[in-house]
C-alpha cells in the first residue's frame, strides 16, 4: 500500500480543471464518479480527493463551463450531477491545446534533438 501512495501523480495547477471538463464530456456525472473515472481512466495512477475535487467543480460551475442539478440516485439519495456546457465545451479544446503545447514542450526538454548533441 505504502508503493501505491509513492507512486501517486501530483497535478499540475489547471490540469484538474482540464480532467475534469473532459470527462464530462463522456457525460453528466456526480462528484464521486468524476473522481472515480479520474482513476480508473489513469490507470490509478491519478486520485482526486475531495478537497481539490469540489472546490474546481464550484469554480468550473461559477466560470459556467459546467452545470449542476440535484437528481435522485438509484438508492434513493439526492446527488448533484454535473454536465458541460456549450461554453465548458469550447474551454475543453482550449485547455487541451494548451496541454498538447506543455507536453510537448516537455517532450522537448527530456528528449533534446539529436542535432544539438556532437
Amino acid at each position: 500500500m505504502k508503493q501505491h501512495y509513492q507512486n501517486r501523480i501530483e497535478l499540475l495547477q489547471g490540469t484538474l480543471d482540464l480532467l475534469i471538463l473532459q470527462t464530462l464530456q463522456w457525460g453528466a456525472q456526480h462528484g464521486y464518479g468524476i473522481s472515480q473515472a479520474i482513476r480508473s481512466r489513469s490507470g490509478d495512477a491519478l486520485q482526486v480527493d475531495t478537497g481539490s475535487l469540489y472546490p474546481a467543480l464550484h469554480r468550473l460551475e461559477h466560470q459556467k463551463w459546467i452545470k449542476a442539478d440535484w437528481k435522485t440516485s438509484g438508492n434513493n439519495q439526492r446527488v448533484r450531477v454535473y454536465q458541460l456546457t456549450a461554453a465548458g465545451k469550447k474551454q475543453l479544446l482550449s485547455e487541451r491545446s494548451r496541454w498538447q503545447q506543455i507536453s510537448e514542450a516537455i517532450a522537448g526538454i527530456l528528449s533534446p534533438a539529436k542535432e544539438n548533441e556532437t
